[in-house]
Formats: C-alpha cells, structure tokens, sequence
C-alpha cells in the first residue's frame, strides 16, 4: 500500500469509534502502530493525563524495555509532558540539544539509543487529553510535514475518543474519566503478557500479538481477554452459551 493510502487508511480507523464494541486501548495502540510505519519513527507511545497533571501512557501495550524507561520519564518531562501542558507541538531537534529542564528525560532516551524526539497533543478545542511522543534513532528529525500529518493524526484521535465518550457516558462520566479506564486495562495486559509468554515459550510482544489476535477474531476487547487469560492462565475460549437453546430446540 503506498504512502497516501495508508494515511488515509489511519484517518478512517482513527473515526471508527462509534461502535458498541469499541475499544480505547486497541484505538491508541492502533494509532502507535501507525505512526511507527507512516513516519519511519523507532517508537511512539500515548500520554494521558487523568485528571491531571498527573500522567501516564496507555500505549503502546507492547514497549521494549527501553521503550519502557524512557517513558517512565516522559510523564513528567520532555516532549510529551511539554505539549500536554502548552497545547502545542513541541519539535526541538536532537537531543543532544535538547532543553536543560530535560536533563533527566534526555539521558535515559539518549542512552536508549534516541537521537531525536518531538511530540504533539491530544487535543480538542480548549480541552487536551495528552501527548504523542515520537522517537527516532536517525541521524535526522522527523520532518515538519510529517509533524502536520502526526498533528491530524491526534487531532482526529481525539474527536474520535470524545464522540465514543459521548455515545455512551453523556451523562456521567468526564473523557479523563472513560480514558482512565485504560490504565487498570493496561495493567490487566501487562499482566497477562506475562502469563502468556511463560505458557507458550514465547517474547513478552508475541504474547501480546496473541491477546490481539484473539480479541480481534472474537469481537472482544483486549481487557476482557487480558482478565481471561490472567484468570485461566491462557487465551479464554469464546463462550458457546448464546448458541445453546437453539442447537438444543433443532435435536428435540
């Protein structure tokens, strides 16, 4: 698929959440994925804050470990808390130049092998969500149209969380509120990634493709599955129950 039409592609998933079944942690991890392949960057995760400052990052689901570090970091400096709290990007370059403020930020990711790092918030109007952090190892920046596009990106991601919010939560919850629910979801992941890996001899980003697969083929969000599969200590098996009265009336 060329370039434009997997952009278009991302816009159409980043609109699809007015679903009964839709889910706020295989959204962003969709939308972590995307900008991964899109804008040739090493890594990039979601930053939340609920109901702020506090932070965290809900996606990727599937780090590397120092992926992992650098984001532990990143909830309280760098790019990405820079541009929750301003509502702007913040593109500053290499990181060998990066900002003093950044200090801490700065020499874990430069000793993760990042040379350059820039973010964009989650925004809508006056209200922001969070960040997207975007990671390279190369000896350049990404590009200030691809920082645009990175821009649409969230922008887009963030109509789309708060039309699912209003679907279902008009009345109760705040979008800080439903987006919370991703964090418990992330820990349930983490925790049975663990549990999967150890049951099928596999890496810890392979027992997440397997909760992902699973809850794609069987119309399931990736939470429940990850609750199931902490539960039984593999991949839940779908339940027959609905089926059953009909099988039973079609023998009598």
């Amino acid at each position: 698929m060329s370039r434009e039409g997997k952009i278009a592609q991302t816009f159409v998933e980043l609109a699809d959440t007015l679903v009964a079944d839709f889910d706020v942690i295989d959204f962003l991890q969709q939308l972590t994925v995307r900008c991964r392949d899109i804008f040739a960057v090493t890594d990039a995760a979601v930053v939340l804050a609920y109901p702020g400052p506090q932070m965290y990052s809900p996606a990727p689901c599937d780090p590397s470990p120092a992926l992992s570090r650098v984001l532990d970091l990143a909830l309280r400096e760098g790019p990405a808390a820079d541009a929750y709290r301003t509502a702007e990007p913040v593109a500053p370059g290499d990181l060998s130049r990066a900002p003093a403020a950044w200090a801490d930020f700065t020499t874990q990711a430069r000793g993760a092998g990042y040379t350059h790092a820039c973010a964009v918030p989650l925004r809508l109007r006056r209200e922001t969500l969070g960040s997207l952090l975007l990671l390279r190892t190369t000896d350049s920046p990404v590009p200030l149209d691809d920082l645009a596009m990175a821009q649409a990106f969230a922008d887009a991601a963030t109509i789309g969380l708060v039309h699912a919010r209003t679907l279902r939560h008009a009345d109760t919850d705040t979008i800080n509120e439903q987006m919370h629910g991703a964090l418990h979801g992330r820990i349930l992941i983490e925790q049975a990634k663990g549990y999967l890996a150890a049951h099928h001899d596999v890496s810890l980003g392979s027992a997440f493709d397997l909760l992902r697969d699973h809850a794609r083929r069987h119309g399931l969000l990736l939470s429940a599955v990850a609750q199931g599969a902490i539960d039984a200590g593999d991949l839940p098996r779908p339940s027959t129950a609905p089926h059953q009265p009909a099988e039973d009336a079609s023998a009598e």
